[in-house]
């Protein structure tokens, strides 16, 4: 199989980055939103007293100026001292991380055996209505024929990634609602230092503030769900996206935590680093191409050591554009859930789907055999 993707927006434009310090637009990337507060971004208090600053109320003030503005302001001192680093807060979005990713699989266990009980249910249904259908055919109007058949004609990838793109695209009308700023900065944006640390793990995978950072990450989404679907399944490509989001966040807390440079992200590109990696690591010898250079390939597996060396480097280096701690996480989970993680969680589904089974016919037969 030949593909044609544009790994460099995985790679440096589409994925979770740092809301940027110098520039006046919030631009896309998974950001990390810097607290520097900018000149003359408010005016001087009457009194000279310090005055204590939240990082969340930076951030937002932040993230109004910078949307606010056309070109570049200088920036001014930061007039708050960051929180102290504490591991100890990192253990509730740990112990949420963990439940989180079980609930994620096990759902997803429990949606495949109801979609395939659907089916066979659906099969015979159609045959016995097939000759009523035939007798009174249904008339349908232009546009909703056109509808289906523009659903018919996507793959179960594209299909799967739908919802998803329709999700990020409702989150990113909401940040223009001036009177949810913040709360989208409260629950769209994954801090360590915020008081709210479990939700906007989850909640900021599906968060973009900036058209064009919103559109890369969905065109790689978009690029990638027909491979990764038919690799992994629609049940099983939903819950590793959704763990991936969770577990690239708590990546990124660690490493902020670590090195004290604290502040909000967001952006769904460490889930789909990890869509990305579990990809190439199935299909090493795929062919790529860089989306403005078609005429130079190269194959996924190749692509996928340049885009971990890449952030293994922004990380140890100190880069500030993008979240590299996020985009590492999600590639290595997506290594290791190809590697190792589909034996250990997805073939042992087993038992929970037999407890489901057993639940959904009132409990397990007796006398005559055991439950099927």
């Amino acid at each position: 199989m030949a593909w044609r993707s544009s790994v460099w927006i995985c790679s440096g434009l589409g994925v979770r980055s740092n809301v940027n310090f110098l520039t006046s637009k919030l631009r896309g990337h998974r950001f990390t939103f810097y607290t520097e507060q900018r000149c003359g971004f408010k005016k001087a208090p009457k009194k000279n007293e310090p005055r204590k600053v939240e990082p969340e109320e930076v951030g937002r003030r932040e993230m109004e100026s910078a949307g606010q503005s056309r070109g570049p302001s200088p920036l001014a001192e930061p007039v708050h001292k960051a929180p102290p680093r504490s591991f100890g807060r990192l253990l509730k979005p740990l112990v949420f991380t963990i439940a989180f990713t079980g609930c994620s699989f096990g759902t997803a266990a429990v949606w495949q055996y109801e979609s395939l009980k659907s089916r066979v249910q659906s099969y015979f249904d159609e045959e016995r209505a097939g000759w009523l259908e035939k007798l009174r055919p249904q008339k349908e109007v232009d546009f909703r024929k056109q509808v289906n058949r523009w659903w018919n004609s996507l793959s179960d990838g594209q299909r799967t990634v739908t919802g998803i793109i329709a999700a990020n695209v409702l989150v990113f009308c909401l940040w223009r609602v001036p009177s949810m700023q913040r709360t989208m900065m409260r629950y769209f944006t994954s801090n360590p230092a915020a008081k709210d640390l479990c939700f906007p793990m989850i909640f900021s995978t599906f968060s973009h503030y900036s058209l064009f950072h919103m559109a890369a990450n969905m065109y790689v989404l978009w690029s990638f769900s027909s491979s990764a679907v038919s690799l992994l399944g629609r049940e099983q490509f939903m819950a590793v996206y959704l763990s991936a989001g969770v577990i690239s966040t708590f990546v990124s807390y660690i490493c902020k935590t670590a090195s004290g440079r604290l502040g909000p992200s967001l952006g769904a590109s460490g889930a789909i680093m990890t869509i990305l990696a579990a990809v190439c690591m199935k299909m090493p010898e795929a062919k790529l191409a860089v989306i403005f250079l078609p005429m130079f390939t190269f194959t996924a597996g190749s692509a996928l050591k340049a885009i971990v060396a890449l952030d293994a480097a922004g990380l140890v280096l100190g880069w500030r554009l993008f979240d590299h701690a996020a985009h590492l996480g999600g590639a290595l989970f997506g290594i290791w859930y190809i590697t190792h993680g589909h034996e250990l969680i997805w073939k042992n589904r087993e038992p929970l789907v037999k407890i489901w089974h057993d639940m959904r016919t009132k409990g397990p037969r007796t006398g005559g055999g055991g439950a099927p």
